[in-house]
């Protein structure tokens, strides 16, 4: 029978010749986890607003898109429930792969790796998360992870049992393509369709009420990590960035494509774990560009993001993920023994937990271990390449604070006003900047109170601006507001008797 094989994204980068099998076990990669227990839940929904088919159905019929849904969270206790076993997250994999009816035994014959007997034995294994049990109380932050080129939602389970285990809720949902479950060549467009399945699982994680929508991060493998600039630079809500071995690094070219991109919108903190050089040998054979090694376009062009680089000289790609810890064959040309994948999968685990409590819960032990050298974290020196930037320092413009006034819906504008200027004392409004907005709100009759407030702020800021009360006294005009309107043009009259706008408005106002 031949197996269903589905290659990572221009797999001449990642090399493709398996020599021998693997032989981790899941107890063998040894994942410190945190105090808490790890309940997990998987169910699938749909988004209405698009349509997909079964590529294996074999028929025209469309349907609303599905989005099979895998969650892992902090749970309360869970005496008496049994773990879900590495088969189980299997029969998941089955499911997102349109083969919801196949033997268990058939499994590994099936599907992306060898049906060895040790990879036999992982399907025993026994994993740390819970079927559907009970949340534990309080809030805590969201991961929304984005999957690999065309692959499971529960590809790094071990990761995010281990993150759920020290306080954090995991979301995460296949790559599938746009139409089917199977890419096209339109990278583009595949991308663009991960960037809205995230999307989704954001809008999906409201409902549920421990996650803390206010402390969100991406995290994705891969292909993943293309998708997840995207999500970032046109979602607010994102505070931080995590790629393992993210394609953003190889395929730039595929980011600038997209309408949306732009580097100057990664402004939150951006943590890329990269594979080890390729060794000669792959890169005669496999005819892989030597700058592979050494580009990275976007960490190179962040100016914006306090940004964290680190090559784990002993993992090749396929080791970012669990799946591929565990079953993945190993390419005798370059991947290194078990012992050294596993405990550079360990490292990045510990990396990946330490960012988010730094980025997200501003722990400051977490900080100092991100900022400091490997070796001062007490790891040796050949394991990891370390690097970070921080964002250069940039003038707080107009816009900015525009964009904060519109976030608390223009109330409060000089407190928030007296703040800026706080955090940047050189900070000024420009007053033709301001009555251009406070005019583009007025004149908008679902916002026109808004620019009335704007307008208020700016004849506090600028007392002494015939204009700004004449343009004050033009929004109480348009929104009917006779008296307030008189009152405003005679302010700006007695500021500028010449204002001929103002008295003819006055005029028309006053017979």
């Amino acid at each position: 029978m031949m197996k269903l094989k589905v290659f990572v994204i221009l797999s001449l980068i990642f090399g493709n010749v398996f020599l021998a099998s693997s032989q981790t076990s899941l107890p063998e990669i040894d994942i410190e986890n945190g105090p808490n227990p790890v309940g997990f839940k998987h169910y699938a929904t749909f988004d209405s607003s698009r349509t997909y088919s079964k590529f294996y159905d074999f028929s025209t019929r469309k349907t609303a898109r599905p989005i099979p849904i895998s969650i892992w969270y902090p749970a309360e206790s869970i005496d008496g429930s049994e773990a879900l076993d590495i088969l189980d997250y299997m029969r998941i994999l089955t499911q997102e792969e349109e083969w919801e009816h196949l033997p268990d035994d058939q499994i590994l014959n099936w599907f992306y790796y060898s049906n060895t007997p040790e990879n036999q034995k992982h399907l025993e294994e026994i994993t740390s998360a819970f079927p559907n049990a009970p949340f534990r109380k309080g809030k805590f932050p969201l991961i929304i992870y984005a999957s690999s080129f065309q692959a499971s939602s529960i590809e790094n389970f071990a990761l995010f049992e281990y993150l759920a285990s020290h306080g954090f809720v995991v979301i995460s949902s296949p790559s599938r393509g746009t139409k089917t479950r199977w890419f096209t060549g339109n990278f583009p467009m595949e991308i663009e369709t991960q960037v809205r399945d995230v999307e989704f699982l954001m809008n999906e994680a409201n409902k549920i009420a421990n996650a803390d929508l206010d402390k969100i991060a991406l995290m994705g493998f891969s292909f993943g990590g293309l998708a997840n600039i995207i999500v970032q630079n046109r979602n607010d809500r994102v505070k931080a960035v995590v790629s393992l071995d993210g394609t953003e690094r190889y395929q730039y070219q595929l980011l600038e494509k997209s309408p949306f991109f732009n580097p100057d919108k990664v402004d939150v903190p951006y943590i890329h774990f990269a594979q080890k050089d390729f060794p000669d040998q792959v890169l005669k054979e496999d005819e892989i560009d030597p700058e592979l090694n050494s580009i990275f376009q976007l960490y190179d062009s962040l100016t914006r993001s306090e940004a964290y680089q680190l090559k784990m000289n002993n993992l090749s790609h396929s080791y970012f993920s669990t799946l591929g810890v565990l079953f993945e064959n190993r390419d005798l040309r370059q991947d290194k023994s078990d012992l050294e994948i596993m405990e550079s999968y360990q490292l990045v685990s510990k990396y990946v937990l330490n960012f988010l409590r730094s980025t997200l819960e501003k722990d400051t032990t977490a900080t100092e271990f991100l900022s400091a050298n490997p070796v001062e974290n007490g790891i040796l020196e050949n394991l990891i390449s370390f690097k970070t930037k921080k964002a250069e320092e940039r003038a707080f413009t107009f816009q900015d604070f525009n964009d904060l006034a519109s976030e608390q819906k223009y109330d409060g504008l000089f407190t928030l006003y007296e703040s800026v200027v706080k955090d940047h004392p050189d900070f000024e409004i420009p007053e033709g900047s301001l009555n251009q907005m406070a005019l583009q709100l007025v004149f908008n009759p679902e916002t026109s109170q808004k620019g009335i407030n704007l307008f208020l702020f700016g004849t506090k800021l600028f007392p002494n601006s015939a204009n700004l009360y004449d343009s004050l006294g033009e929004g109480y005009y348009y929104m009917g507001e006779k008296e307030k309107a008189i009152e405003s043009f005679k302010k700006s009259l007695k500021l500028y008797p010449e204002n001929q706008n103002a008295i003819q408005r006055l005029k028309e106002l006053e017979n």
